[in-house]
């Protein structure tokens, strides 16, 4: 009878904790699934916030540099070297001389006047952060477009006329699209650009996400049929139950064992202690020539059973932690230990590592870095400090005045998930870094979607004028190499070259390419690394 006592007792506790667990797995995984879908649909709807202001900042570029070259006039040369500017940016699709009260006095393609319902006048622009920078819908017959003025002295400006492409707001998922739209409005309520597949077709139960820009008059809204999220990306619901299910009966045993049950920092801080985190190496490459030019390290967590994490399971929680620095540390050391002789070889090559903005703000970091750099003997010009965008630097100030230090002491610094992480083109141009990543969003649809390849091209041509270099993440086809290459890109990083590589392999990868892989031609050359 004694026997039997514990094995009820711990039948009990196992019952009860599984009963406590299936119930509040059944309302975490449904609040985790609705936070899921309200967090895609919102950054969906940032991206195209993004994207527009892309668009506005491409075109004030574009005027800023016809008024350097002192050709805000209607004579006939300088209204060819106006066409001649707007033949080469095919997101604008005219420039016109106005008065310092909007009228028009004359257009680089006087027959666009034809098309226009009307023009506003200078009382009915907004403004934007910028005051010389001002905004505007033109109503024409083929489509209404978007006005960019900026004033040039105190007498007249120039006017950037954008075509609005219906493609930039074909972003929905694709269970969603016959159930939502998407919509680009100015402050003003006038709408420049509108997607829904079915014209006809109302939402009965619209549940809206909008993101206003900060730097200019502008707005995006996604608006999604409420019912049509219950059935959108709920995969998660059943193996989250199954997790707390095991998790419920794991809890029971632990609890009638009266055993204490630790948290993940426990075993963050035990990884540490032991020195688990090791750098992983994805190669960045040449994308004519397909030559490795350097890489970027990743970090993975090696645990001592011989099973590998990965990233999304520890970085979130490391970095909420206050745990990201000791482990960026612990990986470029390794890094450096690892790379030394190539690094010395190659005095071109490079390694980029990722520091998050809270991590580049802290006390001492410039410091640290030279040394650990120092100590390995190392060249601090072949060291790359990519700082991470999906969080947002708080104090840009500041950020710019540390990357200035990093480049004074020979460091390079990237920026990394351009076109959708925080940072504005304006903020980039601030902040002096030598080098911007494009993310894999974009690469992933610059085949398919003519909106895509745009801003691309858009990024490339502003990269330049800010003497940035590019490189460009997750290329996984040789058609995508072709499409950045056509828009200028010069450099990349993906799988079809290598996912991240332990050093071993990236080691054996990088041997395998001799002098003859650098005269082959560029896709048997990435077909050959691939």
């Amino acid at each position: 009878m004694t026997s039997v006592r514990p094995k009820l007792t711990l039948a009990a506790l196992v019952l009860a904790s599984t009963t406590a667990f299936a119930l509040a797995g059944h309302l975490a995984a449904t609040r985790f699934i609705h936070d899921q879908q309200a967090h895609h649909l919102d950054e969906l709807t940032e991206v195209m916030l993004r994207r527009s202001e892309f668009a506005v900042d491409f075109a004030a570029a574009s005027l800023d540099e016809l008024a350097n070259r002192g050709l805000a006039t209607c004579d006939p040369a300088s209204l060819q070297a106006i066409r001649l500017h707007v033949y080469q940016r095919s997101a604008v699709k005219d420039v016109r001389i106005v008065n310092v009260d909007g009228s028009v006095i004359c257009s680089a393609y006087s027959e666009t006047l034809e098309f226009d319902k009307g023009w506003v006048e200078r009382s009915d622009m907004l403004a934007s952060r910028d005051s010389r920078l001002m905004l505007f819908r033109v109503e024409q017959f083929g489509g209404d477009a978007l006005g960019v003025l900026r004033d040039i002295g105190n007498k007249k400006a120039l006017v950037a006329i954008l075509g609005v492409n219906a493609s930039l707001f074909d972003i929905m998922p694709a269970e969603l699209r016959a159930h939502g739209e998407v919509q680009l409005a100015l402050n003003n309520g006038a709408q420049l650009g509108k997607f829904i597949l079915d014209a006809d077709k109302t939402l009965p139960h619209p549940v809206a996400f909008t993101k206003s820009s900060t730097r200019f008059p502008l707005h995006t809204v996604i608006r999604i049929d409420k019912t049509a999220l219950s059935t959108w990306s709920t995969e998660a619901y059943w193996p989250a139950m199954a997790v707390a299910l095991a998790l419920g009966v794991l809890f029971g045993i632990l609890l009638s064992r009266t055993r204490r049950v630790e948290g993940p920092v426990a075993d963050l801080d035990r990884g540490l202690a032991r020195r688990e985190f090791r750098p992983y190496f994805q190669p960045i490459f040449d994308l004519r020539t397909g030559q490795i030019k350097g890489c970027e390290v990743l970090a993975r967590w090696l645990r001592e059973d011989g099973s590998v994490v990965p990233p999304m399971n520890f970085i979130p929680l490391a970095e909420s932690s206050g745990r990201i620095e000791s482990m960026t540390w612990q990986i470029l050391r390794y890094a450096l230990a690892d790379l030394q002789p190539q690094l010395k070889a190659d005095k071109e090559f490079k390694l980029s590592l990722n520091v998050v903005p809270k991590h580049l703000l802290s006390a001492g970091f410039v410091e640290t870095l030279r040394a650990t750099v120092n100590a390995a003997k190392v060249s601090t010009r072949q060291i790359v400090v990519e700082i991470t965008e999906r969080d947002e630097l708080e104090d840009l100030p500041r950020a710019a005045a540390v990357v200035r230090e990093l480049r004074d002491y020979g460091f390079r610094v990237a920026i990394d998930d351009v076109g959708v992480g925080h940072s504005g083109l304006s903020r980039l141009k601030g902040l002096g870094a030598n080098t911007i990543k494009i993310d894999k969003f974009f690469v992933d649809t610059i085949t398919m979607d003519a909106s895509t390849t745009t801003i691309v091209e858009m990024l490339v041509a502003l990269a330049r004028d800010f003497h940035m270099t590019v490189v460009a993440e997750g290329i996984e086809t040789e058609e995508q190499v072709r499409a950045l290459i056509s828009c200028g890109v010069e450099e990349g990083q993906g799988y079809l070259v290598a996912a991240p590589l332990p050093f071993k392999k990236f080691n054996e990868l990088v041997e395998s390419q001799c002098p003859a892989d650098a005269a082959a031609t560029p896709d048997a050359t990435v077909a050959q690394v691939a």
